[in-house]
C-alpha cells in the first residue's frame, strides 16, 4: 500500500501548477474488470466483444445460476460524488472554442477542459492561453503544439 500512496503524492505535486480539484474523495470502483459476454471463452469471433445480455430461454447466466459469470446490474454503479471523475480529480468537458471554455470559469475546480480533436492549432493556442487566464486545467494542452515550438 505504501508505494501506491507515494505515487499519488508524486502525481499531486506534479499537478500543483493549475487549480487543485475540489473532490478529495478517493475513487473506489466496485468492479474494474470488463463484463465478459456469455460463452465468449468458447468462440474466437466473440473473444474480446463487449457485453451483450443473454436472451436464451435456458441460459444459466440470464437466470443467475451459482457459478455462472456475473451480469452487469445497477449495484455495480459508482458513487455519485466520484462518478466520471478522472484520476487527476477533475471531470472532463470537451471544448471546441473559447466561448465554450468560458462556461467553466466558475467550475474550474470541478471540471477540466479537453480540447476537441478537430480544433486547429491556432484556435487551440487561443483556448490554452485563455484557460491559463481563467485558471482552468486543460488535460491535453500539449497536443498539436510540439512541432510549432521547434520552428
Amino acid at each position: 500500500f505504501a508505494p501506491h500512496s507515494a505515487k499519488k503524492q508524486g502525481q499531486k505535486l506534479a499537478t500543483m501548477a493549475g487549480p487543485t480539484p475540489l473532490i478529495k474523495k478517493t475513487v473506489v470502483k466496485k468492479r474494474t474488470k470488463k463484463f465478459a459476454r456469455h460463452q465468449s471463452d468458447q468462440f474466437i469471433r466473440i473473444r474480446n466483444s463487449s457485453w451483450r445480455k443473454p436472451k436464451g430461454i435456458d441460459g444459466r447466466v440470464r437466470r443467475r445460476f451459482k457459478g455462472a459469470i456475473p451480469m452487469p446490474s445497477v449495484g455495480y454503479g459508482s458513487d455519485k460524488k466520484t462518478r466520471n471523475v478522472h484520476p487527476n480529480g477533475f471531470k472532463s468537458v470537451v471544448v471546441s472554442n473559447v466561448a465554450e471554455l468560458e462556461m467553466l470559469m466558475m467550475h474550474n475546480r470541478t471540471y477540466a477542459a479537453t480540447v476537441a480533436h478537430s480544433v486547429s492549432t491556432r484556435v487551440r493556442r487561443d483556448i490554452i492561453e485563455r484557460a491559463e487566464q481563467l485558471a482552468i486545467r486543460v488535460t491535453n494542452a500539449a497536443a498539436k503544439l510540439r512541432a510549432e515550438e521547434d520552428a
